[in-house]
C-alpha cells in the first residue's frame, strides 16, 4: 500500500507514502485513501486527522503516466473513483489538518483544499496544472477555490496554471500558517494536538454548518466535473498534454 495511517492521542495521521513520485497518487491510492477516510470518519478514538506526504513532496497530482484514452464510460467510472475519495474526505466529520511540503499540484491541491487547514512550509506551493494535460480541474479544485477566493481570482489561478507559493497563498487565506521547512511536522502536529484537546464534537457540528453555506453542493459540481472531464479525455490536447509530459517536451496543444 502507498497509504499509511497512524494514530497518537486522538490525531490521526495519513501519509502519502510514494515519495520517489512525489506521491502522485496512482489508481489505487484514490481507493485506500477512500477507505481510510471513511473508516476514520467511523473511529471514535480519532479526533482530528492530519493529512500529509512522505518526501519532499505533498503530492503531484494524479499519476500522469499511468493516464490514457478513455471512452465516456469507463472515464466516467475513473473520474467517480476520484470522487469518491474527495467526498470520503469533505464529509470527514472530524477536523482535517493538510501539512504541505513541496508541491499540491492538480488533485493534489484539491486535497489539500478539501481539507480544513492547511498548514505549510516555506518552500510549498498550490499549482492548477490541469491544463497542461487539456482537462479541466477535477478532485472539486473549482468548488473549492470560488469558496475561497470568489470567482476572479479563483478564475486566475486556473487559467494561469501558475504556481501559487505558500506566502501567497497565505495573503490569500488558502493557507493558514507558513512554517520554517524543518518545523512542519513539529507545527502541523502542534495544531493537530491543540484541537484534538477541545470540544471536537462542537467542532464537528460547526464543520457541518460551514459546510451549509455555499451552493451549489460539492456533489452537483462533481457530477458536472464528470461530464467535463469524459469530453476533455477525447480531446486533441489532452492527448497531446499527456504525450508531451511522458516524453518531457512542450506540448502543441490545438485547442481541440
Amino acid at each position: 500500500m502507498s497509504i499509511k495511517v497512524t494514530h497518537d492521542e486522538g490525531v490521526a495521521t495519513v501519509l502519502l507514502d510514494r515519495a520517489d513520485k512525489l506521491n502522485a497518487l496512482s489508481g489505487e491510492m484514490y481507493q485506500e485513501l477512500a477507505d481510510a477516510f471513511t473508516a476514520l470518519n467511523n473511529d471514535d478514538s480519532v479526533r482530528v486527522v492530519l493529512l500529509t506526504g512522505a518526501g519532499r513532496a505533498f503530492c503531484a497530482g494524479g499519476d500522469v503516466g499511468s493516464m490514457g484514452n478513455f471512452d465516456v464510460v469507463s472515464g466516467r467510472k475513473r473520474s467517480k473513483g476520484h470522487h469518491r475519495m474527495i467526498l470520503a474526505l469533505h464529509h470527514l466529520e472530524k477536523p482535517v489538518i493538510a501539512a504541505v511540503r513541496g508541491p499540491a499540484a492538480g488533485i493534489g491541491a484539491s486535497l489539500a483544499l478539501a481539507s480544513d487547514l492547511i498548514v505549510a512550509s516555506e518552500n510549498a506551493y498550490l499549482l492548477m496544472a490541469f491544463k497542461n494535460v487539456g482537462i479541466p480541474p477535477d478532485g472539486g479544485a473549482i468548488f473549492f477555490l470560488t469558496q475561497h477566493l470568489g470567482l476572479a481570482r479563483a478564475k486566475e489561478i486556473v487559467y494561469s496554471a501558475r504556481k501559487l507559493p505558500a506566502a501567497e497563498a497565505k495573503d490569500m487565506g488558502l493557507i493558514s500558517k507558513v512554517v520554517p521547512d524543518n518545523q512542519l511536522e513539529a507545527a502541523s502536529l502542534a495544531l493537530a494536538r491543540e484541537i484534538a484537546g477541545s470540544a471536537t464534537y462542537a467542532l464537528t457540528l460547526a464543520k457541518r454548518m460551514f459546510q451549509y453555506m455555499y451552493v451549489p453542493t460539492l456533489e452537483q459540481l462533481l457530477e458536472m466535473e464528470v461530464l467535463a472531464i469524459c469530453g476533455a479525455r477525447m480531446t486533441h490536447d489532452h492527448v497531446e498534454g499527456v504525450t508531451a509530459f511522458k516524453e518531457k517536451r512542450k506540448p502543441q496543444f490545438k485547442g481541440k
